[in-house]
Order: structure tokens, then C-alpha cells, then sequence
């Protein structure tokens, strides 16, 4: 009996003294100074580990197929379309660390900042890169990328 209660003193002082510190958060979102804060993204997203998901670009086409003529529309249509790869893949918005935009052309910006406000943690914005580019799909006004993060 006094062995079997030695175990247990051993066992639960070792508990303690070895409990797990608790841990950082999976992601970090990170604006170093000096370096400028940023106004809709973060300038380093850092994550200790997780299953990472990859949605190729997106674009404005409706989930129906139809191809909009107007920036907007395309917009909040990419913005459903990143949201419903996500949700193939088990994640959603606030799991996204970097994303990548391309759009034919910079004058719709605003519009773009304007429309992902409804989508994105505006508090803990992920890392992006926007660049203007000709696009394959004809009549394609922006086409977005993003990398999520989820844990295992």
C-alpha cells in the first residue's frame, strides 16, 4: 500500500512540477514598429503549426457561373466563392494568414478595401500582397488568392 501511494505522490508532484506552460495562440498577427502600421493588412502573420489550406485564385464569377460586368459584383462574388472553399475545407475567414489580390485596375481599391470589411477581421487582418495585372479570364477585374491556417 505504501508503494502504491508513493507512486501517486510521485506521479502528481511530477504533474506539477512538469505541467505544460500554456501555449502562444496558433497565429500571431504582428506589426512591427518601425516599420508602420499598415491600414487592412498585417505586416507579419506568424503561426506555430496547423494544417495549411491553399485557395487558388478566385474570381467574380457568381456561384451560378455568370460573370457580373461591375467591380462590385465580382467582388462580393469572389469574397463567396474564398468562402465556400474554405468551408470545403473545414475553415472560414478569420483562418486566413495571407492573401493575394490582382486587379486590372487600382482605381478599385476602395471599392475592394469597402467589400472586405464584411469578410475579414478587420482586428487581425491577414498579410496581403495587391498588384495590378492582366488577367487570363477575359472580362476577370480581380482575382484573389488565400492561405489559411487551421489547426490539426
Amino acid at each position: 500500500m505504501k508503494f502504491y501511494q508513493a507512486i501517486c505522490a510521485f506521479v502528481a508532484i511530477g504533474a506539477t512540477l512538469f505541467s505544460v506552460a500554456p501555449q502562444k495562440p496558433m497565429k500571431e498577427f504582428l506589426n512591427p514598429q518601425g516599420v508602420g502600421k499598415p491600414n487592412g493588412w498585417t505586416q507579419v502573420v506568424s503561426s506555430r503549426q496547423g494544417r495549411m489550406i491553399f485557395v487558388s485564385g478566385q474570381g467574380g464569377a457568381s456561384a451560378e457561373g455568370q460573370m457580373p460586368a461591375d467591380f462590385t459584383s465580382q467582388a462580393k462574388n469572389t469574397f463567396e466563392n474564398i468562402g465556400r472553399c474554405l468551408t470545403a475545407a473545414g475553415a472560414n475567414f478569420d483562418d486566413i494568414v495571407k492573401m493575394n489580390y490582382y486587379l486590372t485596375d487600382l482605381a478599385n481599391v476602395s471599392e475592394l478595401r469597402r467589400i472586405r470589411t464584411q469578410y475579414l477581421n478587420q482586428s487581425k487582418p491577414p498579410a496581403s500582397t495587391m498588384v495590378q495585372a492582366n488577367l487570363v479570364v477575359k472580362d476577370l477585374l480581380l482575382e484573389v488568392e488565400a492561405i489559411a491556417i487551421v489547426p490539426e
